[in-house]
């Protein structure tokens, strides 16, 4: 049986291509968790204990942004941020 792993190991679990291979499943596990209370996720084969409930949600999120980049990098699509800035005088 393997020893459960830290936080950190989140950030080196499945690499590919210098990125987390993230899955709609290893989400929905750490929701679950969070659901439960739960401090422990087994994401793969690796079972992560998290410190507290905080860290276990900053990692959820962290593993959102990594899916949504990972759908629009395979859809070929690059999500970015286009702002505009109008001004006015005041006077109408």
């Amino acid at each position: 049986m393997r020893e459960p792993v830290g936080v950190a190991m989140i950030a080196s679990h499945q690499i590919t291509g210098g990125r987390m291979a993230v899955t709609q499943a290893d989400v929905d596990a750490l929701n679950a968790a969070i659901a439960r209370g739960a401090r422990s996720v087994t994401l793969g084969e690796q079972t992560v204990i998290f410190n507290t409930t905080e860290s276990l949600i900053k990692a959820r999120d962290d593993m959102r942004k990594e899916l949504a980049m990972q759908t629009a990098t395979t859809a070929g699509t690059r999500r970015s941020r286009l702002n505009y800035v109008t001004m006015d005088r005041g006077y109408n």
